[in-house]
């Protein structure tokens, strides 16, 4: 009786033995971490490796792993050569390259479909990993080369991307009250290029300059201190009492002499008159609304009703104002 040899064919056809396969570990790391500060297991496979090898010669981790007595090869290894590479057991590391080294992995999934390889473990090893957060490192990095490069964003002033600022503040309301994510992604990032472009116009103003660092650290500083509930020993188990720690550090931060102040006059006329009417209430001040003639003061009492009732008057507006749009479409279209 005929039996088949338990043997397998290695790389050229000859029978393989039975010693270990190998190992390929392909070594990712994230541009976004400081170079050097790779895991604990991206270090011990780094050692223990028999060889190991990156592409580029440039590549940001390369001082460091040789500072620590990792040899590397700068090579670019085919996935034949890797294969042979890892005869008797051997383990080899690729540090990959931003790219990902598509035409090694492309090339290994072409032998391993073959049948004809006696293939070694592959596996995937992330050194370091992006924390929430890290692709604002990219945004950062994007606006300093169109600011630096572009024609138009060179020339741009904070009074002059005002009107912007504003414009993508209601397209983003209209995505929130449309309820559709996609376009709220989209409407969200648009709000943050606005704050990014007019930190790094800063960043140049000879007399009292500062960076998008200084506009995250002094927002996180903020939330930090109005929310002692959350990073303090005081307490608070309901909204109304968040709220309360809310307005009373604000205050004692702001040390205004009126609760009108830092309102902005410039918002539409609906949200002005419910601010007001709000800053009045939560104050306790029962200030009678002004009597007048004309549409106007019919407004502000209307919106003064709505804040008291819990009703955001513009955005109340803004619904019976789509309404109104539908109904006008409709008539258009002889319905």
């Amino acid at each position: 009786m005929n039996t088949t040899s338990s043997r397998a064919q290695g790389p050229h056809g000859t029978e393989a033995s039975e010693a270990a396969v190998g190992r390929i570990v392909l070594l990712t790391t994230s541009h976004r971490v400081a170079p050097g500060l790779l895991s604990w297991p991206a270090w011990q496979v780094l050692r223990d490796a028999d060889r190991v090898s990156c592409a580029d010669g440039a590549h940001p981790q390369l001082p460091y792993l040789r500072e620590a007595g990792i040899v590397v090869d700068e090579a670019a290894p085919s996935a034949q050569e890797l294969i042979e590479a890892c005869a008797d057991g051997r383990t080899v590391v690729v540090v990959a390259t931003g790219e990902g080294e598509p035409r090694l992995t492309d090339g290994l999934a072409r032998l391993a479909g073959s049948g004809r390889v006696r293939m070694p473990e592959l596996e995937l090893l992330p050194a370091s990993y992006d924390l929430p957060g890290a692709r604002l490192l990219d945004l950062v990095q994007v606006m300093d080369r169109i600011r630096a490069e572009c024609p138009w964003s060179s020339r741009q002033t904070h009074r002059g991307l005002a009107k912007y600022g504003i414009e993508e503040a209601y397209e983003l309301v209209e995505a929130i009250e449309a309820g559709d994510r996609d376009e709220l992604r989209e409407e969200l990032g648009d709000v943050l290029l606005q704050v990014v472009f007019h930190s790094r116009i800063a960043q140049e103003d000879p007399g009292a300059p500062f960076s998008i660092d200084d506009v995250a650290g002094g927002i996180v500083a903020k939330l930090i201190h109005r929310h002692p509930h959350v990073f303090g020993d005081e307490t608070a188990t309901t909204p109304e009492e968040v709220k309360e720690h809310w307005l009373r550090t604000k205050a004692l931060e702001k040390q205004r002499t009126s609760v009108t102040e830092g309102v902005p006059l410039g918002q539409p006329g609906l949200a002005l008159a419910a601010k007001l009417s709000s800053r009045a209430r939560t104050a306790g001040l029962d200030v009678p609304l002004p009597h007048g003639e004309g549409v106007g003061y019919e407004l502000l009492a209307m919106a003064a009703r709505a804040e008291a009732e819990g009703v955001d008057p513009e955005a109340a507006l803004r619904a019976a104002a789509r309404t109104y749009r539908d109904a006008i479409r409709e008539a258009e279209n002889g319905g």
